[in-house]
C-alpha cells in the first residue's frame, strides 16, 4: 500500500503518475493525485474525469518505465 507521505509528495508536486492495476498496460490509469483516505485514492485523468482507485495498486511516476505486474 502506498504511504500517505508518498501520496502527499505526488499531490504537492503535481507530478503525473501511473497506477498499475493488472498485467495489461492498456488498463493503467494515468493522471494526478487529488485526494485520498485510508482505502482509496482519487486521481484526475487527462480528460478531466476523476476516478477512485484502491490504495493497494502500484503507484509510480509516469516518467519512469512501467514496472512488471506480479500476480500474488
Amino acid at each position: 500500500m502506498i504511504s500517505d507521505e508518498q501520496l502527499d509528495a505526488y499531490r504537492i508536486s503535481g507530478e503525473k503518475i501511473r497506477v498499475i492495476r493488472d498485467a495489461l498496460e492498456s488498463n493503467d490509469v494515468k493522471g494526478i493525485i487529488l485526494a485520498w483516505d485510508d482505502s482509496q485514492v482519487m486521481v484526475r485523468r487527462p480528460n478531466k474525469r476523476v476516478v477512485k482507485l484502491d490504495r493497494n495498486y502500484i503507484f509510480q511516476p509516469f516518467s519512469e518505465p512501467r514496472q512488471a505486474f506480479e500476480e500474488l
